[in-house]
């Protein structure tokens, strides 16, 4: 089965939880994408969808210029679930009222449901009705007569608005304390809607509610998975790339080494790798990488050693983001360098992911500010080659999963987010050699005690950063004055947001003292509790 015959499209409203959505209908083997939510009718219609699922959003749709979906959509013959301000919008364009809720709900909350729904089978377990002896009547509870005996459905709330009156042909299936429709439906039109977020984790049975609406309502089949995405995108890349060449920039992270191996298993060694030592890379990474891919993969992989090139044109720069297009302007021009020596070289490839494409594609705009170390897109103009990117409908995760599919080993599969910048945006002040053994030594020390203690796969991010910052302290009989290391460890699950990680005091106990007696110029270290937002993951 092809695994974009039957797929969900997803109009976004600017809801944070919008990426959470697709996260949810991709873990169901379903194939989906987010579009914006004015993308218009034909192409909706081209996509061709099984289902579409209105997000929520921050606007009320009485507010001037709230986003309006075209109406026409209710009349596609094609199932729609609407989600908080997705609902609340449905209810209004098919004829229903909304008003502003006298009870905002923002959290936690208890709804009962009509398991009669397509929305809710199976979902909620029936409660026995207490009868007295011989007394006739039903053995459970039917939603028309629903009592405190029922067990309700805990959800996640986030809206300031609810459904008054809902339009003509809708019922309510589910309702709570503070409205009487929870989730609506309209089982002939298969429209839907639910005031609560089924994507989130806070909202326990939401896979299920979700998985109802996939498989019931639009009669998917569970058909979105890596297997099939491999031959997939194997057969696309051969048909784009043919005969001709292609050059791929690997950095030991898992994006560019999965990239690399799913290109390498469509054209073979008409791929090559080059690999850029920038001088800023963790101890002993070039080494591990290269010798992963070659002897794993027989992959050809061109190693460029350009430490001391970058390390001086870094020379007296402390500001970050000249550091960050100080690299990136420096990785392009050696990139372009080797990539020239190739012959016949036409495509590059890049390991860009769906939510960069999400953020480029957003109704709110592009992001105003891309980071230049992921920006090489001037090697396209200037060697004329075209981009293979087969990731790009891939989350973090499923590009995990789909490198374990290829049989990559876990320590690059597993492997922590790391910066295109390394070590320079973890070294406070101006990059020099001196300071990147330092921090290179200080940091292999964290990795080495995280993964003992068997938190490394459990952490979203644990490293050093070399701080500006010396202090006094003491060694044998004598003081010193040396630097200061910053430990940092955060749990994240995309990284937009994150909260720093309870490490076990005895973990930050060996990792402290080994620091402080195997790294020379280290004196002291202390650990960073600070959560994104306010900070960031990065210190620069």
């Amino acid at each position: 089965m092809d695994i974009h015959s039957q797929k969900i499209l997803i109009l976004d409203f600017g809801s944070q939880y919008t990426q959470l959505i697709a996260r949810r209908i991709r873990e169901a083997k379903v194939y989906c994408e987010i579009h914006p939510y004015n993308i218009g009718l034909d192409r909706i219609k081209s996509f061709a969808p099984r289902g579409i699922v209105l997000s929520g959003g921050p606007s009320s749709v009485y507010d001037k210029g709230a986003p309006v979906v075209d109406k026409k959509i209710f009349g596609l013959g094609v199932p729609v679930l609407g989600i908080c301000y997705g609902m609340q919008l449905t209810a209004k364009l098919l004829g229903g009222k909304v008003e502003r809720s006298k009870k905002r709900e923002y959290g936690g909350a208890s709804v009962h449901v009509d398991d009669k729904s397509d929305l809710f089978k199976d979902i909620v377990p029936k409660i026995k009705v207490i009868k007295e002896p011989g007394v006739d009547g039903p053995d459970y509870l039917p939603f028309s007569n629903l009592s405190t005996d029922e067990a309700p459905l805990n959800v996640w709330m986030s809206h300031g608005d609810k459904v008054k009156e809902l339009p003509r042909g809708f019922r309510s299936v589910a309702y709570s304390n503070n409205t009487d429709f929870a989730a609506m439906e309209d089982e002939g039109r298969r429209i839907y809607g639910v005031q609560f977020h089924p994507e989130v984790v806070h909202t326990p049975n939401g896979d299920e509610i979700l998985g109802n609406f996939l498989f019931r309502v639009c009669g998917c089949m569970p058909s979105w998975t890596m297997k099939s995405f491999i031959d997939t995108a194997i057969a696309e890349i051969k048909e784009k790339v043919g005969e001709g060449r292609v050059v791929c920039g690997i950095s030991g992270g898992v994006d560019s080494a999965v990239t690399a191996v799913l290109v390498h298993r469509a054209i073979g060694n008409n791929l090559t790798c080059i690999f850029v030592d920038n001088g800023v890379l963790r101890k002993n990474e070039a080494d591990k990488v290269e010798s992963t891919l070659k002897k794993s993969f027989h992959m050809k992989i061109r190693r460029v050693d350009a430490s001391g090139r970058f390390l001086k044109k870094l020379k007296g720069t402390e500001d970050p983001e000249k550091k960050r297009k100080t690299i990136g302007a420096e990785f392009v021009r050696v990139f372009e360098e080797e990539a020239k020596k190739i012959k016949n070289v036409a495509f590059l490839a890049q390991g860009t992911l769906y939510p960069d494409v999400i953020e480029s594609v957003s109704f709110k705009g592009p992001s105003a500010t891309i980071k230049s170390h992921h920006n090489v897109g001037g090697l396209l103009k200037k060697m004329k080659l075209k981009l293979v990117e087969p990731l790009r409908e891939l989350f973090k995760d499923e590009v995990r999963a789909l490198g374990r599919a290829l049989g990559m080993p876990d320590e690059i599969i597993d492997r922590q987010p790391f910066p295109g910048p390394g070590l320079a945006i973890r070294i406070i002040g101006e990059v020099t050699e001196k300071r990147c053994a330092i921090l290179r030594e200080a940091d292999s020390i964290v990795l080495e005690e995280i993964k003992a203690a068997g938190l490394y796969t459990k952490i979203w991010q644990s490293f050093a950063v070399l701080l500006p910052i010396k202090t006094v302290g003491v060694m044998g009989d004598e003081r010193t004055y040396e630097n200061t290391v910053a430990l940092r460890a955060v749990t994240s699950i995309d990284g937009m947001t994150a909260d720093w990680v309870r490490l076990p005091y005895e973990v930050m106990e060996r990792i402290s003292t080994r620091v402080i007696n195997e790294v020379r110029g280290v004196n002291r270290v202390v650990y960073d509790i600070s959560s994104k937002p306010p900070s960031t993951i990065e210190w620069e």
